[in-house]
């Protein structure tokens, strides 16, 4: 069977969501077209004769866009079945329906589409958490590297391959996207197959390496055995990895092993510095927690790029300006990106925060459009702010302007007042991907 693996955007990145499969896929003799829509188009002759097209769904901003291609999909075959997976698809299950999808599967899903293309009963809807013998990635046919986001830093751009050692995640964040499919479970990558996916990308002209697991540290031991790996085989390779406040301080011991393997930055979705807030959100981490962190980076002169959510019913014009100057205040202005500071908080269709009284209160029908329940603040100067702040982040960026000088500019915003010195690392020194977006 000809199959289509189809992805619409996974931040920049290679996707390993088409990778995957294909190699599946293609073990059992099935002719895989994969088409990364983010930088290039539809394979619009190869639909006439496709068995089955299945979209892969990671992230909000791909679900989005993938719905204008599942109705693209539907002018062309309105035969041709059409799946959906990924961590967007069970949650978006009623309206990808409407555009076409007849399977949806979330979690583990290598195998099922195997199923999917041999012909076997699969259901409509599913979300496995079984425990697979992963194929090493087989990414003929996607675009090469150098199509997708570059390493920045030290005036210059590096080929950013990109991997994952581990799907899922042990922890139960009211607001993060993996918790409704996997649940507090997590399932590794063999070691075996994460180096030799690497290995190919590195011969492939990578030399840096993105790590897409939820948490890294998820599984300690077995991310060290990686780096350490990684950091004897390539000598000048870089890389970079995903990990909670919370295991950052439980793990600081491995912290000079990711800096002596290579590891360029660590990104840390902090999200808020307010701990009722963090409390809410089932962070597992404080305020202090953070800083602590911060500052254990600073001595290690290793690079944290923290996340935030900037916006949330619970922000207040206080807090806002608290988040830019403790920024200043912990050196992290040139690692944040600016987004970051511009970013609303996003209620999916089932997420846990629905389960807040305050959030059912303020949060509208869920809106196929957005992809998310609408909201405002209670307070009108916030919800302004908000929207003020990613208008002017969206057109610096967009102009090329230094982080620093967009971070004085949203304190002048905020009426904040920046400090006169606001990095402990140099320019230099600071590493990150020059993708903007992080949902």
């Amino acid at each position: 069977m000809k199959v289509i693996l189809i992805s619409t955007y996974d931040m920049g990145r290679q996707p390993f969501g088409l990778a995957s499969p294909a190699a599946w896929l293609r073990e059992r003799g099935h002719e895989v077209i994969c088409a990364d829509l983010s930088v290039a188009v539809m394979p619009v002759a190869e639909l006439h004769d496709a068995g089955l097209v299945a979209f892969y769904l990671p992230m909000h901003t791909a679900t989005r866009l993938a719905l204008k291609a599942m109705d693209r999909v539907s002018e062309i075959r309105a035969d041709v079945p059409v799946c959906a997976y990924g961590l967007y698809a069970p949650m978006n299950e009623a309206l990808l329906r409407r555009h076409g999808a007849s399977t949806i599967i979330g979690g583990e899903f290598e195998q099922a589409l195997v199923r999917l293309a041999d012909g076997e009963t699969v259901p409509p809807s599913s979300a496995p958490l079984d425990r697979l013998e992963f194929r090493i990635p087989d990414r003929a046919g996607l675009p090469g590297l150098g199509r997708y986001a570059k390493l920045a830093g030290g005036g210059q751009l590096r080929v950013v391959g990109s991997t994952e050692a581990s799907r899922g995640c042990k922890h139960l964040c009211r607001h993060c996207p993996v918790v409704p499919v996997y649940k507090g479970a997590f399932r590794v990558v063999q070691y075996e197959v994460v180096l030799e996916d690497i290995r190919r990308q590195v011969a492939a002209g990578a030399q840096h390496i993105t790590f897409g697991d939820p948490d890294f540290f998820n599984g300690p031991t077995h991310a060290r055995r990686i780096v350490e790996a990684l950091g004897r085989e390539f000598t000048s390779l870089t890389y970079d990895v995903t990990i909670k406040i919370e295991h950052l301080l439980k793990h600081r011991d491995l912290l000079p092993v990711l800096r002596d393997t290579g590891c360029a930055f660590v990104t840390s979705a902090v999200e808020s510095l307010d701990d009722a807030v963090l409390e809410k959100l089932d962070k597992g981490h404080t305020r202090r927690d953070f800083e602590e962190t911060a500052v254990l980076f600073g001595e290690l002169g290793m690079v944290l790029s923290p996340t935030f959510i900037a916006f949330t019913p619970w922000t207040t014009m206080a807090s806002y300006r608290d988040l830019l100057e403790a920024l200043g205040q912990l050196g992290l202005v040139e690692s944040t990106s600016p987004v970051q500071l511009a970013l609303r908080l996003l209620i999916t269709g089932d997420s846990r925060l629905l389960e807040l009284p305050e959030i059912a209160e303020v949060a509208g029908e869920f809106d196929p459009v957005s992809l998310a329940h609408p909201w405002r603040h209670a307070v009108t100067a916030v919800d302004e702010l908000a929207r003020r702040a990613l208008h002017l982040v969206n057109v610096e960026q967009s102009a090329g302007t230094p982080r620093k000088a967009i971070y004085a500019k949203l304190c002048r915003l905020a009426q904040v007042e920046a400090p006169d010195d606001f990095d402990l690392l140099p320019r230099a020194a600071v590493h990150y991907l020059n993708e903007p977006w992080y949902c």
